[in-house]
């Protein structure tokens, strides 16, 4: 039976699986409270998506404070608390060495935010709509 060649789609995949389960991890521990800081237990705190570096040794967590509010100090509070996320991830993945994690306030929805807004706008609208019928009539 022939072996598997590795391509370079492994390690993204790997990648993109590591940095899934830490973000799944990361999720868990929100949730759960499993944090004693008394910012993180008044905010709900999403975890968007976390991008591993090829390493695996770097860590960038994208979060998002419930309904954007204070994001700074929510901000601040995971990276007080950056030890501890990082002893847990490693335990819980087994890996040998803690990712380094490095928080960061999600934007993607603020910049969904603004391109839906652009999009509403009447003279994109009548753009838009200008667009339609000549590929329909082509």
């Amino acid at each position: 039976m022939p072996r598997h060649s590795s391509s370079k789609e492994d390690p993204s995949i790997r990648l993109l699986k590591v940095g899934e389960r830490v973000r799944h991890i990361l999720s868990e521990l929100l949730a759960r409270g499993e944090v004693h800081d008394d910012v993180l237990s008044v905010h709900t705190v999403s975890v968007t998506e976390v991008r591993m570096s090829p390493d695996l040794r770097q860590a960038k967590v994208y979060v998002k404070a419930l309904l954007g509010e204070d994001e700074g100090p929510v901000l601040k509070a995971l990276q007080v608390n950056t030890a501890y996320f990082q002893r847990e991830v490693a335990r819980r993945l087994g890996l040998k060495f803690a990712p380094k994690l490095q928080f960061r306030v999600d934007e993607s929805f603020d910049e969904a935010s603004r391109i839906d807004q652009l999009l509403d706008d009447p003279k994109v609208k009548r753009d838009l709509g200008v667009g339609r019928d000549f590929d329909e009539e082509g």
